[in-house]
């Protein structure tokens, strides 16, 4: 018994020591093409070994407070006497879909054997958060103390530096990336335009259609917290703070933001997260019944907001029951009657229509919607009883209202944004954009690093192309 039980402990170490080892691979990846602006598979700018490397003053930074974060949890059941497991560590790249990842879902221990004491679950609870919270504090006041000159960004956007300092003005408007996107499209319609001609020796049912404006572009920006922006002004110089768009550019700020991000993850206050259990232990198993159930949702309220307006919801009906039908799921373990899932189901739509309607611009979060099923579905929100249900001293009530407080300076709503740029007839009375991307051949042309030279569109005509590529 005592050999098998070994073995089982022997295999389980080796799972964790080779999870950290990819989760620390996929980090370093995750960080590098945040970092570069590079992917490891698609563009054609792609990620070396020396970008990779790099990637490291991402992972580090990042892993360390998650470490950090799960021994603080370790160490203190260790303390308390309760069978706990060493960190699990779990990888996520998502390079391979076309897009930056951060690399990983985070860690987790498991308890191995059930909490009977309310102090031991409040202790066991806040010592994670609050040690990963300490190391992110730092990090991000290191970050800040020690950003680059504003030019660093050059390095990832080298098209950025056509505009010098206020690249800012130019670089996040439609025209830019209309600009942008056009230049690319031509190359490729010329290319297309050559290989029909090579592979079919005329230009005959060549269909490659021409150009057209799109009505709007996406890019990323980063949201941001209130503790973010207090470090900022406390240890930043206010001329080399990057804005919200350019911030993952920045390993140790970015770091810090993520760690800031799984932080208040961990401490909304619902069912056996973290914060469940700290508020649990200070105000009881009843309060904090309630307590949770407002939260819970509150949290769908805001999650699903301005998904669906009054004046499109006849035309999108059919994802609005859909909708309607994943929040059902959302209410899976908030109740054991079908009734009173439908019931909150259809009330949240209701309320956020009607938000809508009063306010048309109301705007939740998404992503949020995610994170509500795991909790609805499968975490629940509710928290186990406990046998010993010993009321809280003073310094354990103060240690979890700053909990508290540390999940509310450290929630962002719209952590992560997907910005649509959208298309504007009205004319800017600023110098055109298109201009400096794509100059007149009579001007002076201006040389973008990685970019490539417009052809203009008579010289995409077929038969006058053909005829250069004869002669």
């Amino acid at each position: 018994m005592s050999s098998t039980s070994n073995n089982r402990n022997q295999k389980r170490i080796l799972l964790q020591i080779g999870l950290f080892i990819i989760t620390l691979i996929t980090t370093t990846l995750a960080g590098a093409e945040w970092m570069t602006g590079k992917l490891l598979l698609f563009g054609e700018r792609k990620l070396n070994w020396v970008d990779f490397w790099n990637g490291l003053f991402f992972s580090i930074p990042f892993l360390s407070i998650l470490t950090v974060h799960e021994f603080g949890h370790y160490f203190t059941a260790k303390y308390h006497k309760v069978r706990v497991t060493l960190p699990f560590y779990i990888p996520l790249w998502l390079g391979f879909l076309g897009g930056p990842s951060i690399g990983t879902m985070g860690a987790l221990i498991k308890i191995k054997e059930h909490i009977i004491d309310r102090k031991k679950y409040f202790d066991i609870g806040i010592s994670g958060p609050l040690a990963g919270f300490v190391l992110a504090v730092a990090i991000l006041a290191y970050g800040f103390c020690t950003l680059p000159k504003k030019d660093y960004v050059f390095n990832i956007h080298p098209d950025y530096k056509t505009f010098g300092e206020n690249f800012e003005d130019y670089v996040y408007t439609y025209e830019y990336n209309d600009a942008l996107y056009e230049q690319s499209y031509n190359s490729t319609r010329k290319a297309d335009s050559l290989s029909h001609r090579l592979e079919h020796g005329h230009s005959h049912n060549w269909g490659f259609p021409e150009y057209e404006k799109r009505e709007s572009f996406e890019t990323y920006s980063m949201g941001t917290t209130i503790l973010f922006e207090w470090m900022k002004a406390i240890f930043a110089d206010p001329e080399k703070v990057p804005n919200n768009f350019e911030i993952m550019h920045y390993p140790w700020l970015f770091a810090g933001f993520l760690a800031l991000f799984f932080t208040s993850l961990n401490l909304i206050p619902i069912g056996q997260l973290d914060g469940g259990h700290i508020l649990y232990g200070l105000i009881g198993a009843q309060n904090h019944k309630y307590a949770s159930r407002i939260i819970f949702v509150l949290f769908l309220y805001f999650a699903g907001l301005g998904m669906y307006k009054p004046w499109t919801i006849v035309n999108e009906f059919p994802y609005a029951i859909l909708y309607i039908g994943f929040l059902y799921l959302c209410f899976y373990r908030f109740s054991p009657l079908m009734r009173d899932r439908w019931m909150y189901a259809l009330g949240i739509f209701t309320a956020q229509i009607i938000t809508c309607f009063v306010s048309p611009n109301a705007e939740g979060y998404t992503g949020w919607l995610v994170f509500g099923f795991v909790i609805g579905r499968f975490l629940g929100i509710y928290h186990p009883p406990v046998l010993i249900d010993r009321p809280l001293d003073i310094k354990r009530k103060i240690l979890g209202w700053f909990a508290l407080f540390v999940f509310v300076i450290s929630f962002s709503p719209q952590p992560f944004k997907i910005v649509n740029i959208q298309r504007s007839e009205v004319k800017s009375e600023r110098p055109s954009i298109l201009s400096l991307v794509k100059p007149s051949p009579k001007s002076e042309r201006i040389d973008i690093p990685y970019s490539l030279a417009l052809p203009s569109k008579k010289s995409i005509n077929l038969e006058d192309e053909i005829k250069v590529s004869a002669d």
